[in-house]
């Protein structure tokens, strides 16, 4: 018998992790805000880098330019920010149209226009936005899918900052930004217009956060509202200030009702005055979980991009959050009318409607019009409201098509504008035309072309003014007796589809709670996965909503192609004990993965919802 005390069993060394070295940015649009350089990784060595893989029509994108607006500025001299803008629809393929929306959104680091997906692919994204870091020794260390991440990454920044700067690796001193010298033009990217009872229009001038009364010819300013500078202050004409200002509406005392996209919030203009007050939210974005109704003054919006009045309330295009919304006047209270936060085209009464990105509104009669941007659709409300598609098909069909209305087609339109015979202008931004949709007939025609992104239309008299955004201008048409026909064109979303085998699918939503964080399960299950499909007979069983973010999918194999809707959410909170209130956050990200079902394809499908060390994925 051996009695020697047994030697402790040693603890296992810590797992070393794998260091992926980061793809070289290719693109073969090439760099903008660099001054004419090229950059490569080699550059930016020494730096902490985070690459955002963007498109300039997608919402959630369009957030996470403003969340990191912060980080770049209090990590000026240690971070670079580099975009990679990898297009969806066919006009955002156009260089000249990435070089707008770069001034447009106020994009202030470089971007590398990646028109062929060359860099996405490389580092095998597969949602809009996704956000990659890169230490600075050229190595990938995160990669995050979805908006809300901008806190994670800075305690993650901070931390490489940290070691690097022990290492003798950190490099500090001015990034390779060079600003666009600035355009003389009176306005700058419009969006929206509106004609007063003066017989002025007032537009709002979105990039430079103001709003502009011209006079009656369109182009003699009157006046500007707004300082000009982004920011979120009521007060004066000289004193307010607006963030990207969008819609604009007319109420019934007069006033003018302003979304205030950027703010997320709702202001009103005294007209007579040139006074701003704020009506609507609170200046800090809607998230999951938060209230949905209540005090106007109190409750969360999110990107509000157009504003009508409709049955005695002001309508909301909830740009962000894929819902309309609306603001009683007398109750001074915010309510959800339509849309259940998920992306898609999904028809029936408000609660159960999906929408993907309402960006236009028009009141007509008994019919609320509203431009479904990224289903490219044409839509409407009832005074019951139940929503109803009137052209388009879904997500992933666009074009440039006329004829009946279920066979039509539209890319990206943002603005809709009622016509006097009671049929319906739609701004076409993407295809660079206005179209219109007669409901007696059920059919759409061209009114024009050759327009540059236009983004609305007001009626004046027997002309139509159109908002030309990327032109700067205000441009006069005279209403047609007879459309101008154009060729037929159709196309498809760019992003190259995925192939998974027939039969057992399975899907992992992947989430790891940020670096100090844990899951919240105080109050039950901390995870949501929804899952659908166009057409629906692609799933044969997996469909529909649960807690868990692990699914076997069931495909049918006499459905050849499709697009997969996947929804997941995860709720976090912060992970010290000693902190006796932590903050929580909601994690969330919609996807939309276009699936070939062949022999040979993949058994699992992978999506990562939040930030996580892609060594440990």
């Amino acid at each position: 018998m051996n009695d020697a005390v047994p030697a402790p069993t040693p603890a296992p060394a810590p797992r070393r992790r794998a260091r992926v070295r980061a793809p070289e940015l290719i693109g073969k649009g090439g760099w903008l805000n660099t001054g004419g350089k090229d950059l490569t990784l080699a550059d930016l060595r020494g730096k902490c880098v985070v690459v955002d893989f963007w498109t300039f029509c997608c919402i959630n994108c369009l957030h996470v330019l403003d969340e990191l607006r912060e980080l770049e500025e209090k990590h000026r001299d240690t971070v670079v920010i580099i975009g990679v803008h990898s297009p969806k629809f066919v006009h955002e393929a156009e260089h000249q149209a990435v070089v707008d929306a770069v001034e447009r959104y106020g994009v202030e680091h470089p971007v590398l226009d990646d028109p062929e997906l060359a860099t996405w692919k490389q580092y095998a994204v597969r949602a809009w936005p996704t956000l990659v870091v890169i230490d600075p020794e050229g190595y990938v260390v995160a990669q995050h899918a979805g908006e809300g991440h901008a806190h994670a990454i800075e305690k993650l920044v901070e931390e490489l900052e940290a070691e690097h700067e022990a290492k003798g690796t950190l490099r500090r001193g001015d990034g390779p930004y060079v600003a666009p010298e600035p355009e003389p033009t009176t306005l700058r990217f419009p969006g929206k217009a509106l004609l007063l009872p003066s017989g002025n229009l007032l537009v709002s001038d979105t990039t430079r956060h103001q709003l502009v009364e011209l006079a009656a010819d369109g182009e003699s300013e009157v006046r500007r509202i707004g300082s000009g500078a982004r920011g979120f202050a009521d007060g004066t004409a000289e004193a307010a200030a607006f963030s990207e200002p969008q819609g604009l509406a007319l109420l019934e005392d007069g006033s003018v009702v302003v979304a205030d996209t950027v703010n997320h919030a709702l202001r009103r203009l005294d007209v007579a005055t040139g006074g701003v007050t704020t009506l609507a939210g609170t200046g800090r974005q809607w998230w999951q979980g938060s209230p949905t109704s209540g005090p106007a003054r109190e409750v969360d919006l999110s990107s509000p991009w157009d504003v009508a009045v409709f049955g005695g309330r002001v309508w909301m295009a909830m740009a962000g959050v894929h819902q309309l919304w609306t603001y009683d006047p007398a109750s001074e209270t915010v309510e959800v009318a339509a849309g259940t936060t998920n992306e898609g085209l999904v028809d029936g009464p408000g609660a159960e409607a999906w929408f993907a990105q309402p960006s236009g509104l028009a009141a007509a009669g008994e019919r609320l019009w509203l431009a479904d941007s990224e289903t490219s659709a044409l839509r409407w409300v009832d005074t019951e409201g139940a929503v109803h598609t009137a052209v388009g098909t879904g997500l992933f069909d666009f074009g440039h098509r006329d004829g009946a209305a279920e066979q039509a087609l539209l890319q990206h339109p943002l603005g809709v504008t009622a016509l006097p015979d009671g049929s319906v202008a739609v701004s076409d931004t993407y295809n660079h035309a206005l179209r219109r949709f007669d409901p007696a007939t059920g059919e759409v025609t061209t009114l024009a072309t050759d327009l540059r992104e236009p983004s609305d239309a007001v009626v004046v008299g027997e002309d139509i003014v159109v908002v030309e955004s990327a032109r700067h201008r205000l441009t006069r048409l005279r209403l047609p007796e007879e459309a101008v026909r154009v060729d037929a064109v159709a196309h498809r979303t760019r992003r190259a589809a995925t192939e998974v085998a027939p039969g057992a699918l399975r899907l992992d939503v992947i989430f790891q709670a940020p670096a100090g964080q844990k899951l919240d399960t105080r109050y039950g299950p901390s995870t949501r996965l929804l899952v659908s499909s166009t057409p629906p007979e692609l799933l044969l069983a997996g469909e529909g909503a649960g807690t868990d973010l692990a699914r076997t999918l069931e495909l049918d194999p006499s459905v050849p192609e499709g697009v997969l809707h996947v929804s997941a959410m995860a709720a976090s909170c912060d992970d010290d004990p000693a902190n006796e209130y932590p903050a929580c956050h909601v994690h969330q990200q919609d996807w939309g993965v276009p699936v070939r079902v062949t022999g040979d394809g993949a058994a699992r499908l992978p999506l990562v919802l939040a930030g996580m060390d892609t060594a440990e994925a």
